[in-house]
């Protein structure tokens, strides 16, 4: 009997939750399996949260591994990118991205956000995960997080990658300034310095817009930097603001679902996308990969 009031009481707790939080359908809730919500939470404050509508399907056995992302321009609210974050989602992950919940297509005014809020976004998920009282309570796989980001997400994401929480790490439109080129940095940015690649302890993708995109050579010269860990370079010629506000995130959500069910579920069919000499990706139109000698040896 206790036992019942027990769930009674965690499913009104969690009923609270959900009516306390701001939220939107986005594309029919995506094109996966799990048709995804975008919504706030009270409990994280400046994030926003893209996850499955039917959390009953995740439990123990069949978790949702974690996207933690930063925007472009330290925007404190992901409105560019809310199409390729539900997109994930609905493929069964939850995706908390860095700022306030864009509820409508206008542009994100006011202060940029910061590195330590990728932190905050691991620290919640875990914290969810071991909280009975939480809607998320044993349905996180909290040891298959992905740090990610684009433009000065990436930067962010580049100044957080020694967390020994991070499984994977994924730069998009974006690479550590070099001396030279430093001063074209936009202020307010993370600046670390190429050496922060040393501290890099785990597979890395970088998702870039071809040579026109502003970030290109810094991202590629990251890449030629990195020998330690596996890492890849991927390329489609779309300039800096890549493919994330078309519709479903275009191009670029493919290749980020492919290495994100690879990298976090182990998805044999996936790594497909990537490994060997004439991977999946190399003849998928206008794509170009490349790879350092450690990649193959990816499981």
């Amino acid at each position: 009997m206790k036992a019942k009031r027990l769930l009674c009481l965690a499913a009104v707790l969690m009923t609270l939750t959900v009516a306390n939080a701001a939220s939107r359908i986005l594309e029919d809730g995506g094109t996966g399996p799990y048709k995804a919500i975008m919504q706030d939470d009270p409990s994280l404050a400046a994030h926003t949260i893209f996850v499955p509508q039917d959390l009953s399907k995740f439990d123990k056995k069949n978790p949702l591994p974690i996207l933690v992302w930063g925007n472009g321009a330290c925007t404190n609210s992901p409105w560019e990118h809310v199409n390729f974050l539900n997109e994930i989602a609905s493929y069964g992950f939850i995706v908390l991205a860095t700022g306030f919940i864009p509820m409508d297509e206008q542009p994100y005014r006011g202060p940029m956000s910061t590195t330590e809020q990728q932190i905050e976004s691991m620290d919640w998920a875990i914290a969810q995960n071991a909280d009975p009282n939480s809607p998320y309570y044993n349905k996180l796989d909290v040891k298959n997080i992905c740090v990610a980001g684009m433009s000065c997400g990436g930067l962010q994401t580049l100044f957080n990658c020694a967390d020994p929480r991070i499984k994977t790490l994924m730069i998009c439109n974006s690479g550590l300034f070099s001396t030279e080129n430093a001063g074209s940095a936009v202020g307010g940015m993370p600046m670390p310095p190429k050496s922060k690649l040393n501290e890099i302890h785990t597979p890395i993708m970088y998702l870039l817009g071809g040579e026109t995109d502003i970030a290109y050579g810094n991202g590629m010269d990251d890449f030629h930097r990195i020998e330690h860990v596996a890492a890849c370079a991927t390329n489609f010629p779309v300039g800096h603001g890549g493919t994330y506000r078309q519709p479903h995130g275009g191009e670029f959500s493919v290749v980020a679902l492919a290495w994100l069910q690879w990298q976090l579920k182990g998805d044999k069919q996936a790594a497909k996308m990537f490994k060997g000499k004439d991977c999946e990706l190399s003849k998928r139109k206008d794509w170009t990969i490349e790879k350092n000698a450690k990649f193959d040896s990816l499981k």
